[in-house]
């Protein structure tokens, strides 16, 4: 599984955020894109991932494993994301929103599709747990294993780090780059932290916006 994003030319009415982005992005490989504030990063994610706001324009192709995916709709593109906010949703207990993102299927083969999830981020003692008793980084985690089990074939990640205090975000950050190895899928990292960079020859610096 393989990600290769060509914008040409990423715009508001007035400004260009992006222009000529071309990434490769290979199976199991974490690539970091950085940029000031307003240089299109979080843009660049929602256009990989359908959610692009219809006031911006976006000139480019997205392809997922050699198809091309932006012309598809959201939830056809089999494409994960993993927020800052870990967006759990407050009326359910921690398996009730793992089952939320597994396939249908026999319920047996999806709640062991949710144990093995949350044994994966080592947070199994939870599974019948309210969120609102979770700890930050607790729910992090549930908020990777429920973007897991969506089985995307690639991950984006907008900042899931910057709300965990130092020592927990490098736990977690070994977590998530560590599952992205193993499961062999693309991953395309957003953050304004330089020690969050999994790899110095896959990181991409976005410029200042242009004005036009």
């Amino acid at each position: 599984m393989s990600l290769h994003i060509h914008i040409t030319r990423l715009a508001t009415p007035t400004t260009t955020l992006v222009q000529n982005l071309e990434l490769r992005i290979a199976p199991g490989t974490v690539h970091t894109l950085m940029g000031e504030s307003g240089s299109g990063k979080s843009s660049v994610l929602a256009a990989v991932c359908g959610t692009l706001d219809e006031a911006l324009q976006c000139n480019g192709t997205v392809t997922l494993n050699g198809q091309r995916i932006d012309t598809l709709p959201t939830q056809a593109r089999k494409v994960g994301i993993l927020f800052q906010d870990d967006l759990l949703f407050a009326h359910m207990t921690v398996r009730e929103n793992l089952l939320f993102a597994v396939p249908a299927g026999p319920q047996p083969a999806r709640e062991a599709l949710v144990l093995q999830a949350l044994a994966d981020v080592e947070m199994a003692p939870a599974l019948h747990a309210d969120p609102s008793t979770l700890s930050g980084g607790q729910r992090a985690r549930v908020a990777l294993a429920r973007a897991l089990l969506a089985q995307p074939q690639a991950l984006l990640l907008d900042e899931p780090f910057s709300k965990l205090d130092a020592a927990l975000r490098g736990r977690m950050r070994a977590l998530v780059f560590g599952l992205v190895q193993s499961r062999q899928i693309p991953a395309l990292l957003v953050t304004h932290d330089a020690a969050d960079v999994a790899d110095a020859q896959c990181l991409t610096q976005l410029s200042p916006p242009a004005t036009l």
